[in-house]
């Protein structure tokens, strides 16, 4: 899972605290579907089988299965002829990307008025250097945060920064918020600052070390601080001049090579179908047996079970590994802008499954109807949220929504008005008491600490949350592949009585109340 994309300007990454126990509802329109069969044959065991051969895959090339590296390929082909053997029709889909690596850790200290080395990240697609210079603090900076998560115009407008000295180095601060982290970059390089350092909002859930991606390269050092360590810096130049000393060396290739996994069942309505979707890279820093070898190997073992089980589903069901997700959900755009219309119009639903092991972790499910939070995905998202909720309340399980932030491959699909939903078991946000209280775990602590670490390995994963996660997959998957009524009431995916589209506003592609 990335940490932004394009797709979530004026969204806030939230993890929501108030979790519940969601009760049946009997005003779906989807059908209930006996999935026990495919439930009982999709098991921790066997998603585990996945995960060791993604690890050996990771540990025989240098670590990681980042795409554009060896190990991506070697997980492209597992998955690959997996499928094949399991008499899936598969095909790969190749594509460019600009590949990014960050080949020495960032280095953010300062050098007056008082010499402190600050903890850092270096975004995604940085440029490399080093600078030391002066801070200058970005128009729309508000320390302590006044507006809600997400809310804060820091560097969002070419405005909100002062030229920059011709003759001397200058260091733009920005706060989180708002629009994504490529316009402040830009903003800041077009006002000639050599680099810039964004800091994390400040509200609850947005206070921790900021780490992101630029979307594309850029030329200038952009790194990420603690709401904690930018908001002292901050304060600092309210006095007096600062320095900072800021660097960084990474590497980028614009025309890297790395593909889609796509596979389709050979049987179900073609004009109907469900695609069924996770990314199979990992972050360059390590193996991603979490983020995201658990949703691969949940939906690769669901979709091998639903072979030999010789299922036959009324809608096609098509399985998709993404490539390149954590560089900007490269992978799934690619799939999507490249749909002629008349494929596009046969996409019936998007489910994603991005992180389902997390060792600390909540069932978290996509807020399809905006209830709990702000966004909304599109009409049939609701009836997607319903399906899980349902299902988690039948096993008396709890589960608590998490928002479509737009860090995740459903992105591009709601982008276009197709309904989407899923879940998310946590990234790098901190479990609250009451979560802890309901779900076990500690609070305070990271859902996964190893998040985007190399120590995401096997050993990382609760075999506890990809058992229970694993049977929401198996559940969700075959209740959208053999519903004859749709989401609906009129049995269509076109709404006649559902959910006003009125009632929202489409911000970024997303659906907003």
């Amino acid at each position: 899972m990335r940490k932004r994309t394009k797709l979530a300007t004026a969204m806030v990454t939230a993890l929501v605290a108030a979790t519940m126990l969601v009760p049946v509802s009997t005003a779906a329109a989807i059908d209930e579907i006996n999935t026990k069969k495919l439930r009982d044959a999709v098991t921790t065991a066997g998603i585990l089988g996945h995960e060791r051969v993604l690890q050996r895959i990771a540990n025989q090339n240098g670590g990681t299965r980042a795409s554009g590296t060896p190990g991506y390929a070697a997980s492209a082909q597992y998955v690959k002829t997996t499928l094949k053997n399991a008499g899936y029709l598969v095909s790969e889909q190749k594509f460019t990307f600009p590949f990014f690596r960050e080949l020495e850790p960032s280095l953010v200290e300062q050098v007056s008025p008082t010499p402190k080395v600050y903890p850092s990240t270096t975004f995604t697609y940085s440029g490399s250097g080093d600078v030391t210079g002066t801070v200058v603090v970005a128009g729309g900076t508000v320390v302590p945060p006044t507006a809600g998560p997400g809310l804060t115009t820091s560097g969002c407008a070419a405005s909100d920064f002062t030229p920059a000295s011709a003759t001397e180095p200058q260091i733009a601060l920005v706060q989180r918020g708002t629009c994504n982290f490529e316009i402040k970059a830009n903003n800041a390089q077009a006002a000639g600052y050599d680099a810039v350092v964004i800091f994390n909002e400040g509200q609850t859930g947005r206070t921790e070390l900021l780490a992101g991606t630029l979307g594309n390269p850029e030329t200038i050092p952009v790194t990420g601080l603690s709401y904690e360590d930018g908001a002292a810096l901050y304060t600092a130049t309210q006095t007096g001049k600062v320095t900072l000393h800021v660097a960084t060396s990474t590497e980028a290739n614009l025309e890297a090579v790395t593909s889609n996994i796509i596979a389709n069942t050979p049987k179900g309505d073609k004009n109907k179908v469900i695609v069924v979707g996770g990314h199979l890279d990992s972050v360059v820093a390590g193996p991603g047996m979490n983020d995201n070898g658990s949703g691969t190997a949940a939906i690769l073992e669901t979709a091998v079970q639903m072979s030999e089980l010789k299922i036959v589903p009324r809608q096609q069901v098509r399985f998709a590994f993404w490539g390149a997700e954590e560089l900007g959900l490269l992978g799934s755009h690619h799939y999507v802008d490249t749909l002629s219309d008349q494929n596009l119009a046969k996409i019936y639903a998007n489910l994603n499954f991005d992180m389902l092991g997390s060792p600390n972790y909540v069932r978290f499910v996509y807020d399809g109807d905006g209830s709990d939070t702000t966004l909304a995905g599109p009409p049939g998202s609701a009836q997607i949220e319903q399906i899980f909720t349902s299902y988690f309340a039948s096993q008396n399980l709890a589960s608590a929504p998490t928002e479509f932030s737009g860090r995740s491959d459903y992105g591009p699909f709601i982008a276009e008005g197709i309904p989407a939903g899923g879940l998310f078991s946590g990234a790098e946000g901190l479990k609250t008491p009451e979560q802890a209280a309901i779900y076990g775990g500690t609070a305070g602590v990271a859902y996964d600490v190893c998040y985007h670490l190399a120590c995401d390995t096997v050993n990382n994963l609760s075999t506890k949350a990809l058992g229970e996660m694993g049977d929401a997959v198996a559940d969700s998957v075959l209740t959208l592949a053999k519903t004859k009524s749709g989401f609906f009431e009129d049995g269509s995916r076109m709404a006649r009585q559902a959910i006003s589209i009125d009632q929202f506003d489409n911000v970024g592609g997303l659906w907003v109340r």
